[in-house]
């Protein structure tokens, strides 16, 4: 059996945006929800604007997220006074409420760093590759590599960590 695989022409960028409810559609509301988030941050004191991020519209309906509950009451009071300033916004004429929401950042996990250790053996095969090379790159990051081996412990036992 033999599989006919479809072949499709490729589109234009142009075409593609100009679909309805394609990715022009998708382009156009974040650049609308762009131009609503830095509009509120511009607005809002500066206090509360880094807590205050636009996450949708739809319906005549903006959704205002913040990472805590104690923003979240502030937006509320302030609700009247956002619509205000959205209404002044070119295609925000038609936002008839907020939806407020509260969604907690959790911090980004930064990954453990991973320490590895050169011996000292290690180390000086490095620098006998490097010693037998041309002045490369290759040989001055062999080079810079060998300089992090761990040093080599002391002959006879003086060292007095032990």
């Amino acid at each position: 059996m033999s599989i006919k695989a479809k072949r499709f022409r490729a589109q234009s960028v142009s075409h593609l945006l100009g679909q309805p409810s394609g990715l022009g559609d998708v382009v156009r509301m974040a650049t609308l929800i762009d131009r609503a988030q830095r509009h509120l941050r511009r607005q809002l004191p500066p206090d509360v604007a880094e807590h205050v991020f636009v996450g949708g519209y739809r319906d005549g309906v903006l959704t205002l997220i913040t990472d805590r509950a104690a923003w979240l009451t502030w937006l509320r009071y302030e609700q009247p006074r956002l619509l205000k300033l959205l209404h002044q916004l070119p295609g925000f004429e038609a936002v008839m409420k907020l939806s407020l929401k509260v969604r907690p950042v959790r911090p980004v996990k930064v990954a453990p760093r991973q320490v590895r250790h050169l011996t000292p053996a290690g180390a000086s095969a490095l620098t006998q590759c490097a010693a037998g090379m041309d002045e490369s790159p290759l040989r001055r990051a062999l080079t810079r590599l060998a300089s992090h081996a761990e040093p080599a412990e002391s002959e006879g036992g003086n060292d007095s960590s032990h």
